[in-house]
């Protein structure tokens, strides 16, 4: 059997003929002109998805369903898509949009669910619990709980990044403040770089920025601890220490069996992954069972296409 992923990004909508053993066989992009009405994004993702199956050569009848990932809350029982931050969707039934241009059973999710989704179905060995943390623009989750993903009673559970992290802390982009994603998202990182190197502009750090921080990255404070700076090191281990702080929180409450950390930052690899798990295993509750173990996830940009086309598994 096989299915057909859909991947919705701000920028790109990327689609996937996908088969049982997780490995994208078809591919196909189109831009997604995210301020267009939702009937028109609505009708390329139909589009994509029927270019895949076509281009593929695989029977129609072969073919289970298609899944879709959107970076904000759907309702898979109304095929809706309830609200999105930057794609012209609210309330938008994007299921009946698709179903005008491939006659097939059309699934929705969170894109950080389906991620969680698509690194659960294609771990090595299984392990009915597991919950995914993508560290990116904000924070975002994903939760696997005895095989399944849990979205909680109206599709919108995951949303691990706006956690109280410190009360009345920095302002997070969902209104409140001192949320996780504040403080642990790579956009917290760069804005925690550029306030030490507007504070310190003889160092080593602010020169790496540029004069006018066009230089300045998610990548620019591990580069220099890498290199032996003691300021980005500095920068870099408080950072490590949000983003531990949360993943305590995730454990104590979930006891996952793995958990997976992802987004473009986790290449950094053991330089972050270390240090997070020594902070981790001194903070979080302790007891004489096994522990949670914690590790960088696998599959990179392809998680939410494939767990997307996954999404029909779960049916």
């Amino acid at each position: 059997m096989y299915y057909i992923g859909i991947d919705v990004g701000g920028t790109n909508i990327k689609a996937g003929l996908v088969d049982e053993e997780g490995t994208v066989l078809c591919r196909a992009q189109t831009p997604t002109l995210a301020q267009r009405p939702g009937e028109e994004i609505g009708a390329d993702i139909g589009r994509l998805a029927k270019a895949v199956a076509e281009d593929s050569g695989v029977p129609h009848s072969e073919i289970h369903s298609v899944g879709i990932g959107m970076p904000g809350a759907c309702s898979d029982e109304t095929g809706c898509v309830l609200y999105t931050a930057n794609i012209n969707f609210s309330r938008f039934p994007l299921r009946e949009a698709v179903q005008k241009e491939i006659r097939l059973p059309v699934h929705l999710g969170n894109d950080a669910n389906c991620a969680a989704l698509g690194e659960y179905y294609m771990l090595p060995e299984k392990t009915e619990n597991l919950v995914f943390i993508t560290l990116g623009t904000g924070v975002g989750g994903g939760l696997i709980i005895g095989g399944k993903l849990y979205t909680g009673f109206n599709g919108i559970a995951g949303e691990v990044g706006h956690i109280m992290l410190r009360h009345g802390g920095e302002a997070c982009g969902c209104g409140r403040r001192g949320c996780w994603e504040a403080y642990a998202s790579v956009t917290a990182l760069i804005r925690q770089t550029r306030a030490f190197a507007e504070a310190h502009p003889e160092s080593a750090v602010a020169k790496s920025c540029g004069e006018n921080f066009e230089h300045l990255s998610g990548k620019t404070a591990f580069a220099l601890a890498r290199q032996g700076d003691t300021d980005a090191a500095k920068i870099v281990e408080t950072w490590i220490g949000y983003v531990a702080d949360g993943i305590v929180d995730m454990i104590n409450i979930f006891q996952p069996r793995l958990l997976l950390i992802g987004g473009a930052i986790s290449r950094e690899g053991d330089m972050l992954l270390q240090p997070l798990r020594q902070i981790v295993e001194a903070e979080m509750y302790k007891s004489r069972v096994p522990q949670t173990e914690i590790r960088i996830a696998a599959l990179g940009n392809d998680a939410g296409l494939i767990g997307a086309a996954f999404l029909g598994k779960q049916s």
